[in-house]
């Protein structure tokens, strides 16, 4: 066996005339003057020639029909190009070279001879990959679209007409929108209907979920980074939230388990319009309309520190407050059929709706777990009932929790929370004094002991 060669040590003009002599290539060099002045044996054999026989030809005289002097007078490269010569089809490449920003003569190639075949082949393989890539957009486009719109959102209590109203009105602006209510009101579903009743709807809508993003990865995922911003970045950078929703709608979901640094980033975004990358050398510019939401007492957390009392009326431009599903009894009914309906598209089932007694017991209960606790009740129901109507024999956990319910309050009427009898008595309170003062609200806001901006804030939380 052969001692393997060192070829370490290569001359640059040995390791070019290796590269032009590729067997697999066929290459041919031309000058100003369309003068042959090199052609490796590929290309000569092709034609019928020994290299030696075609350098310092012009080459018009051995391919009449080349297409090398077209690069030469434009400049512009052909990629490529399917051409015909000798009854061959040849996929090739014309490439204008250039010294000193002068063209110095063209260059072709041709990586597959006469094999048009594997050109094609190629050709396709491209195609297919470019497809794919097209599916993989419109797949992710599709994520960043908003899924509901306002005819989505169930139910027709005085509560739910005022705020379905205020959907609409809201939608036009392009102003921060706060969304609050207890988990399970559906406050996601308000977002997605702003969006697409928006002038934006067409726009991308990006969802950010502030508790399930790690603290450490939060700033990265909203705003992005550079290529070799630290350790472990993705090659080329990563476009952040913000980013992708330009021109959009983000939805920043959770937003009071956001820690104290990040709001302080955020608070920067929603005053200066502006991003900054990690790594980034300057800021960029975000034209992106903020709808946040949180199942938390902001206003308490501002007082426990844990929430920027600035970041907050930046949130806080319009605010929408989602009620609990104890305060809208009356659409149960049209809720419970909805999701009934959802469900057995979603599981293939085919129950008609729930009993009067069924119901009576939905009516009753308070729904601590909201609309998200009602479809589960459901959807256990529907696994494991045999009938087409539903009774209270399919919901024993539901009558285990109302039986709970009652036994905690003797005299039938449901233990309200704190929260909502106080928010009840105040509301009684602003009434009263806005009666007493003809709707002066800076006279209210003096009966009442409370500064003006708290009792707009309160008033706008009666709305």
């Amino acid at each position: 066996m052969a001692d393997p060669k060192n070829y370490s040590s290569l001359t640059r003009e040995e390791l070019l005339k290796a590269i032009v002599e590729n067997p697999n290539e066929a290459t041919i060099f031309i000058d100003t003057q369309g003068i042959i002045r090199l052609i490796n044996y590929e290309y000569a054999d092709f034609l019928g020639y020994k290299p030696e026989e075609l350098i310092n030809r012009p080459i018009l005289e051995v391919v009449p029909q080349t297409r090398l002097l077209e690069v030469l007078k434009t400049g512009k490269p052909h990629f490529g190009d399917i051409w015909t010569i000798r009854g061959h089809q040849l996929a090739v490449t014309r490439l204008p070279i250039l010294k000193d920003g002068q063209i110095i003569g063209v260059l072709g190639r041709s990586m597959f001879k006469d094999e048009l075949s594997l050109a094609m082949e190629f050709a396709k393989k491209i195609k297919q990959l470019e497809k794919e890539l097209a599916s993989y957009r419109a797949e992710l486009d599709q994520q960043r679209r908003a899924k509901y719109v306002v005819g989505d959102i169930i139910g027709h209590s005085d509560k739910m007409l005022r705020l379905k109203q205020k959907v609409h009105k809201v939608a036009q602006t392009s102003s921060t929108v706060l969304i609050t209510g207890e988990s399970g009101t559906g406050k996601e579903l308000f977002a997605h209907a702003i969006h697409n009743a928006s002038p934006r709807k067409n726009r991308a809508f990006v969802r950010v979920n502030c508790t399930s993003i790690p603290t450490e990865l939060l700033e990265s995922e909203l705003f992005g980074y550079e290529e070799g911003a630290f350790t472990g970045a993705r090659r080329g950078g990563k476009l952040g939230k913000f980013e992708l929703a330009q021109g959009g709608t983000i939805f920043l979901d959770e937003i009071g388990d956001m820690n104290k640094s990040m709001q302080a980033k955020l608070l920067r975004v929603l005053q200066e319009k502006e991003i900054e990358r990690i790594g980034g050398t300057g800021p960029v510019l975000v034209d992106v309309r903020v709808i946040a939401a949180t199942n938390r007492n902001l206003e308490e957390m501002i007082m426990a520190q844990q929430f920027r009392e600035d970041l907050y009326y930046r949130l806080n431009v319009v605010m929408l407050h989602i009620p609990p599903l104890r305060e809208r009894k009356t659409d149960i009914p049209e809720l419970a059929a909805h999701l009934i309906e959802k469900l057995n598209r979603r599981l293939r089932a085919a129950v008609n709706g729930l009993a009067k007694e069924a119901l009576n017991l939905f009516l009753q209960y308070d729904w601590p777990g909201n609309v998200r606790e009602l479809e589960n009740f459901l959807e256990q129901a529907i696994n494991l009932s045999e009938q087409d109507i539903l009774y209270p024999h399919d919901f024993p956990v539901l009558e285990k929790r109302l039986q709970k319910q009652l036994a905690g309050n003797p005299g039938g009427r449901a233990v309200r929370p704190l929260q909502e009898v106080v928010r009840e008595a105040e509301t009684r309170a602003i009434l009263n004094a806005l009666a007493a003062t003809n709707h002066n609200k800076k006279e209210a806001a003096r009966l009442l002991g409370v500064h003006r901006s708290v009792l707009y804030r309160k008033m706008v939380k009666m709305d």
